[in-house]
């Protein structure tokens, strides 16, 4: 084959190949009755300011205040005892001021993500905290890697594990598949859904992307995050293997955060993601210490 053949040709797997794909399995395959609530209007025009280069500070202000509810929320976590320090914040402003850009961005898509898609099944206790940690840790890692984006970083970490809610509330039976594949040691849980569902979160979750218009990068990485077999290869674009190593990393140090054992895919594919990354287990330690901060907060 000609070298400018092996230059030119698509990814095989890569993000517009998953579109293809997940545009054929919802016009007649197995996502046909999947249901995605539509992109949350304010989400939108939130994520549309912070992709700006430099973000209007007075537009996030306006899309807080235009929530009473979202304005009680972030004013919430400003007082909470990890930001805490003097008197009490009593408005948006104030808020704004001690939690950063940054952190008011994710609290807010957080709150945007959890009203639009409910998690109030027993079955997803912690999903929407754990997801803000997620994001908060993925922030953490961008700030860490030379031209890695923060916003995709956040992103992914928000929205990685959002086809579980919509499964739980498309697919009868959803609920008895958690248990089943969250115990057994047998296979992966992504095999269990499969087996029982014809799909599984990380498909579903790349579906909501699709539909939400989120980065195609972060829409292949959530298909993928579980197939870490693709760390290395070839035949997907570099920020997608970036995503879905940092991911692996974040969701290590948050599972030590909490007191967990390494799960299965860190013990099997930690090694691979670290070197895409060009980290050592002396800088992962390093993270490891100034993150559990921010997870507190979180």
């Amino acid at each position: 084959m000609p070298a400018d053949t092996l230059t030119t040709a698509p990814p095989r797997h890569g993000m517009r190949r998953i579109q293809v794909e997940l545009d054929q399995a919802r016009d007649g395959g197995p996502l046909k009755t999947i249901v995605i609530p539509p992109c949350p209007a304010l989400l939108q025009r939130l994520r549309d300011t912070m992709g700006e280069a430099e973000p209007d500070l007075t537009e996030v202000g306006r899309i807080v205040g235009s929530d009473v509810a979202m304005s009680a929320a972030l004013i919430k976590v400003a007082n909470s005892p990890a930001y805490l320090t003097g008197q009490p914040v009593q408005t948006i402003g104030q808020a704004m001021n001690r939690l950063g850009l940054e952190r008011t961005a994710t609290e807010m898509a957080a709150f945007l993500l959890q009203r639009s898609l409910p998690a109030n099944s027993p079955h997803l206790k912690r999903f929407w905290e754990r997801a803000a940690k997620r994001a908060s840790a993925m922030g953490f890692i961008a700030r860490r890697l030379p031209g890695m984006s923060a916003d995709l970083a956040h992103t992914y970490g928000l929205f990685c594990h959002v086809g579980t809610p919509v499964m739980l509330q498309s697919l009868k039976g959803y609920g008895s598949t958690m248990v089943e594949a969250a115990a057994r040691i047998d296979r992966p849980y992504v095999a269990t859904e499969n087996a029982n569902h014809r799909t599984d979160h990380a498909v579903v979750g790349a579906l909501v992307a699709r539909v939400w218009r989120l980065a195609p990068e972060v829409m292949a990485a959530i298909r993928r995050h579980h197939d870490l077999d693709m760390l290395g290869s070839e035949d997907t674009e570099s920020e997608v293997h970036t995503l879905v190593a940092a991911g692996l990393v974040a969701e290590h140090l948050m599972r030590r955060h909490e007191g967990l054992d390494p799960d299965a895919d860190w013990s099997a594919h930690h090694g691979a993601a670290l070197r895409w990354l060009a980290i050592d287990e002396d800088e992962l330690a390093t993270w490891d210490d100034e993150l559990r901060t921010l997870l507190d907060a979180a």
